[in-house]
């Protein structure tokens, strides 16, 4: 599968992901920690992939998003931005609705 399409696919399929540096869990980067920070905090289940661990999406995304930095949160395939973006958007309150209401959206019945 070609790069870019690996990337369109799992934009596709994830409704809210971030492209980071690391995991969640264990971020390799101070952006990528602060996002993930952030994206815990909101309370919802979101995708990540860890662009160390695939550098061809690493190598594709920033054109493809046309966007040069990492991390990189999308929701519902838009580029919501990156980390000074997530950041200001969550301190103006602006990011826990979205994040709640896309979520809300595609929580299956269980």
């Amino acid at each position: 599968m070609e790069t870019v399409d690996k990337i369109k696919q799992q934009i596709a399929e994830n409704p809210i992901i971030v492209y980071m540096k690391g995991s969640p869990k264990l971020p390799s980067c101070g952006f990528s920690s602060q996002v993930a920070q952030v994206m815990i905090n909101c309370g919802e289940q979101f995708a990540f992939v860890d662009i160390l661990q695939h550098p061809d999406i690493r190598a594709e995304l920033p054109k493809f998003a046309n966007w040069p930095t990492f991390p990189q949160l999308w929701i519902e395939g838009e580029l919501i931005g990156g980390c000074d973006i997530v950041m200001e958007m969550f301190q103006k309150g602006e990011l826990q609705p979205m994040i709640k209401e896309v979520a809300a959206k595609y929580k299956t019945a269980e």
